[in-house]
């Protein structure tokens, strides 16, 4: 690491130290409805059994595979609406057709669904020698440093590259079975192009433990960002509701709290060097919705640097860093040195208390090469400045 980068984490850790040890922490709503693992919302569940359920007044404007997903937490999002497309779905007393095979498709009080339970998959992922990066371990939880490009479980188009497939061949049967065989040990997830330390448990009592400590909101989680402008505030509390994006499929964005589709949600973010076009910050999610940190950000008008979904552009190069080559939002294909081609987001930080030790731990992922080389960048820019 040079002297540049060196200063600008001792600016990270100094504000780590300094900064809100307090109460900016974070929960996922994922991780909320783990606590309900001793009483699943469908005891012994058997392939065509049919199960229905009476709109409320407060489920009303919901949308189909939203509503199926709340009332039958076993099944994935994925799952339900090839379910519904499949027409295993009816929306009574509207008709006693399927629905179109449409998972959009808005519900109104007093309705009935019809659901005709699918088969839940069972099939374990299979083992890849994938190296991982261990950052801690014991005989009962492991916190790994996530690569980029890694997704953390498979889904429609990452079968295989997993962190699970990792985690099955280095660990095997040893790991917690709660969220279910196709993502064993799994306590909370990163985004695919998102890198830094994740939770995995050992067995299903710790990982029962750790959901509850984030539901509690006694784990902290730190993000490591870079994002497009100058912050005029030198730390701020982003409080705004997220939900489905109207149009981009697979995308969020912040919404009107009354949309029913909307789920609270607040960063704390920290400024700890400003470069002019660019800003490197440390934020601290108190809430855990998808997306959260990237959708806030770009809400806010200062997009993570290289976000390809709400930042406007897929690369950075050297040459746009120190001028030779203009800078623009819109320009998704540079030329020149590619420094970095994903967004500048990294999970640097867990804290928590162990819940069988009942020790502190604080485990940090190191920032890795290809935001370094952006601040790297930054920090030569500034000095011939």
């Amino acid at each position: 690491m040079t002297i540049a980068i060196a200063n600008v984490f001792c600016l990270f850790a100094n504000s780590n130290a300094n900064q809100m040890e307090k109460q900016y922490e974070f929960c996922s709503d994922e991780l909320i409805e783990q606590a309900k693992w001793i009483t699943p919302a469908i005891d012994d569940a058997k392939p065509n059994e049919v199960h229905r359920r009476t709109v409320e007044i407060s489920e009303s404007d919901w949308r189909l595979d939203l509503f199926l997903a709340h009332h039958f937490p076993d099944y994935s999002r994925t799952l339900i609406r090839v379910a519904i497309q499949n027409g295993n779905v009816c929306v009574n007393p509207e008709s006693e057709k399927p629905t179109a095979g449409k998972p959009s498709y808005r519900l109104k009080a007093g309705q009935v669904v019809r659901f005709t339970l699918p088969k839940i998959p069972r099939e374990t992922p299979k083992p890849e020698p994938i190296p991982l990066d261990i950052l801690y371990e014991d005989d009962d939880l492991v916190v790994v440093n996530k690569p980029v490009n890694m997704v953390v479980h498979p889904s429609r188009g990452h079968w295989s590259g997993t962190l699970v497939a990792a985690l099955a061949y280095h660990f095997g049967n040893k790991l917690s079975t709660i969220r279910g065989p196709i993502r064993p040990g799994v306590v909370h997830r990163l985004d695919r192009d998102t890198t830094g330390a994740i939770l995995v448990a050992k067995n299903d009592m710790i990982h029962a433990k750790l959901a509850a400590l984030f539901e509690q909101h006694q784990i902290q989680k730190e993000y490591f960002a870079i994002v497009f402008g100058c912050p005029h505030l030198d730390r701020d509390m982003i409080d705004a509701p997220i939900g489905l994006h109207p149009k981009v499929k697979e995308k969020m964005c912040v919404t009107t709290p009354n949309n029913p589709n909307a789920k609270e949600a607040q960063t704390f973010y920290e400024v700890i060097k400003r470069y002019g076009k660019m800003t490197a910050i440390r934020c601290l999610p108190q809430t855990g919705r998808t997306h959260q940190i990237r959708v806030h950000l770009a809400f806010t008008g200062y997009p993570i640097l290289c976000d390809r979904m709400y930042g406007g552009r897929k690369m950075i190069t050297q040459e746009e860093i120190f001028g030779t080559l203009p800078m623009s939002l819109a320009d998704d294909q540079p030329t020149g040195t590619i420094l970095l081609n994903r967004q500048a987001l990294h999970a640097h930080k867990l804290k928590f208390v162990h819940p069988k030790t009942n020790k502190e731990l604080e485990i940090i992922a190191p920032i890795p090469p290809d935001i370094k080389s952006v601040i790297d960048c930054l920090e030569r820019k500034n000095r011939n400045l």
